[in-house]
């Protein structure tokens, strides 16, 4: 019964996702091809990534990796930051254009978590909390990456 309703909910998240993302390829909103919209969507998610680190998280050549961020450079969505601890080494971010475009799942994300706090008590939101918290801390550790402050961004300017 858990199995099916998380199937339910990952399925219903990840199709609207989907639609999002061939929405504005067929708009031509973008010159991004659907491999490159899931490569800078891990380079999101991996907070600032050696070409290394996201190589090996995607499981590719350093060369083939190299490649693939070179392409979404020229394109304006990730951009190459200088280590501060080593100046040799390079951190991926993406850009403000990302966020403009390709932040496509954290719209649906904030519409269902305003109808979650609308639904719910506190109480069983808290404990919803505490679920998802031990869900992505615990029970996912196939999936250990940097979290990602939203506010921080914003503050940023990330998202103008």
């Amino acid at each position: 019964m858990i199995q099916q309703a998380f199937t339910d909910v990952f399925e219903k998240f990840k199709v609207n996702f989907y639609c999002e993302a061939f929405k504005r390829i067929h708009a031509r909103e973008t010159t991004l091809t659907t491999a490159e919209v899931f490569c800078v969507e891990i380079i999101y998610v991996l907070n600032k990534p050696t070409v290394n680190e996201f190589a090996n998280f995607i499981q590719v050549s350093s060369p083939n990796a190299a490649y693939k961020v070179n392409s979404l450079i020229k394109k304006g969505y990730i951009e190459k930051i200088r280590s501060q601890e080593d100046k040799r080494e390079y951190h991926l971010r993406v850009t403000s254009k990302y966020f403009r475009y390709y932040n496509l799942s954290q719209n649906y994300v904030n519409k269902v978590s305003e109808r979650i706090e609308q639904r719910f008590s506190k109480e069983e939101l808290k404990k919803f909390e505490e679920m998802m918290t031990v869900i992505c801390d615990e029970l996912m550790p196939e999936m250990k990456f940097p979290h990602i402050d939203l506010k921080a961004a914003e503050r940023e300017g990330r998202f103008d």
